[in-house]
């Protein structure tokens, strides 16, 4: 498999969107990725994006620094230098100040210092293994915040003022631990056990979590459905997999005939879709209802339902018993999908072979019969 490298532009483009609180699966469609690879990508970094090398606009340039030393040289004062630069007249000063003064300053040798000081990466706080690291790594063992630590020594400055550190640095060093060193350990002991740093516009204000608008409870589904008397009611899920993959999986509740949908994220609009396609292929099989979990990636429903002509019902909250064909389904998938798998690299023909190879398979719920020989002449 071809390594699609990430380009500058894809790299800026990424954390804007990340900074902005845009969610993994949103990155993914916007890039044109997998949202594992995405996952993959920011969880490397800790959800921290590296510090640019290239000088930000705020600082001079070397053409500035030339214009500098000339009006120097004219006898300017700082204010009229400032003026011609459009830059504050104290940018002016210090910068003169730092650099030898009116009589020693040159543009040349300013540069050469300021590229100097810009190298990265530059050096986190708790990289050194001094008194500093060893009373926060005390602190967070305790269970305490890093704004805690953070508050706490601000209140006793007067008595260590070199042991001073933001929250904002303790969170670099705990989220960027392979440049530090500190315990994987402590990054469990925050309250968010997260394992990214997040966007401060990250948020679910809002939003209708865990809802699903005008569902048709399961209660509400027809008898023949649950004494499975006739071919064509399914139930589906999504199964997981490392780096934040996933696979849709759809049983027919009376021959137990199973299929894989390859899915590329796990939202709404990505999940319908492809069920929508995968639906669509089935011209023997019949596909009369569906029920699904309360899991958003279906909130949908609606678009789905009137794009293949299926009833969709929901089960009841925190009740997965109630689509015990699907369950069990899944547990017989991880034999061939261990929860360590990037589902994302396995192709649709690959998912076509795990079912073909399950419904091939005698089960005894079927009296030994396999999910094929229940199908009998609707796949003939």
């Amino acid at each position: 498999m071809t390594r699609r490298i990430f380009t500058p532009q894809d790299k800026e483009q990424i954390w804007s969107l990340w900074r902005a609180g845009t969610s993994i699966s949103d990155i993914a469609r916007a890039t044109q990725r997998k949202p594992g690879t995405i996952h993959t990508f920011l969880s490397d970094r800790g959800g921290i994006q590296p510090r640019s090398s290239s000088p930000s606009s705020h600082r001079l340039s070397a053409s500035e620094r030339e214009t500098i030393s000339r009006g120097l040289a004219a006898k300017h004062s700082f204010r009229a230098i400032a003026r011609e630069l459009g830059r504050a007249p104290s940018t002016v000063s210090r910068e003169v100040n730092r650099n030898g003064g009116r009589v020693r300053y040159r543009a040349l040798g300013a540069q050469r210092a300021a590229q100097k000081a810009r190298k990265r990466p530059k050096p986190l706080l708790l990289e050194r293994k001094d008194k500093r690291r060893a009373l926060v790594e005390s602190k967070l063992a305790l269970d305490w915040s890093p704004q805690q630590i953070a508050g706490w020594l601000r209140r006793h400055k007067s008595a260590s003022p070199e042991l001073l550190i933001s929250h904002e640095a303790i969170y670099r060093a705990l989220y960027l631990r392979q440049r530090t060193g500190l315990a994987k350990d402590l990054l469990r002991r925050l309250r968010s056990r997260r394992k990214m740093r997040r966007s401060r516009k990250a948020s679910t204000a809002g939003q209708r979590r865990g809802q699903i608008v005008d569902a048709v409870p399961i209660s509400a589904r027809p008898s023949e459905i649950e004494s499975r008397s006739e071919l064509g009611h399914w139930e589906g899920d999504l199964i997981a997999g490392r780096a934040n993959s996933h696979v849709a999986t759809l049983v027919e509740r009376k021959s137990r005939f199973t299929m894989l949908v390859k899915v590329n994220g796990k939202d709404a609009q990505t999940v319908t879709q492809a069920l929508k396609e995968a639906i669509s292929r089935l011209t023997e099989i019949p596909f009369r209802t569906l029920t699904w979990d309360r899991g958003t990636e279906l909130a949908r429903h609606k678009e789905l339902s009137a794009a293949t002509n299926t009833d969709i019902y929901f089960c009841d909250p925190k009740s997965p018993w109630q689509r015990g064909t699907n369950e069990n389904t899944n547990r017989l998938l991880r034999q061939y999908l261990p929860k360590d798998t990037r589902l994302g690299e396995r192709t649709q023909d690959d998912l076509d072979k795990i079912a073909a190879q399950l419904n091939q398979r005698p089960r005894k719920i079927l009296a030994f019969r396999t999910p094929v020989d229940v199908m009998g002449g609707v796949l003939r």
